[in-house]
């Protein structure tokens, strides 16, 4: 019903920015909750930002007041923008939707993106 595609990674080094989209089409609505997730190689899956219908934020601690999360309903687009980037950000960041408010629990996210690569050198 959803499709979320991310775009904005690539390869930068440490100290530097790059900003993450995830645009949604289908059966988009403003009222979902969007999260911002990543996976690093042998870890698991964690929630890094997300923003509420009503652009309420949530940010995990490692990331908090470096990776500033916004959103653009009427573009039906979420932004990611990613400063101060450390080699241990290097990852795979998904978008994902639900409807409700955010919730670290990844069951909880109906759709989810392919996913863009980070790679942050040192």
């Amino acid at each position: 019903q959803v499709q979320l595609v991310e775009s904005g990674g690539g390869l930068v080094q440490a100290g530097g920015s790059l900003r993450l989209y995830c645009a949604a089409s289908g059966r988009t609505s403003s009222t979902y909750g969007m999260g911002w997730f990543r996976q690093a190689p042998g870890k698991e899956r964690e929630l890094v930002a997300g923003i509420s219908s009503s652009s309420n934020t949530y940010y995990a601690e490692s990331v908090k007041g470096r990776f500033p999360i916004s959103r653009d309903n009427a573009k039906n687009t979420v932004y990611l923008q990613m400063n101060s980037l450390k080699p241990e950000g290097t990852a795979v960041y998904s978008c994902a939707a639900r409807q409700g408010l955010i919730t670290t629990r990844q069951a909880a996210y109906d759709y989810w993106g392919q996913g863009t690569q980070v790679t942050v050198s040192s």
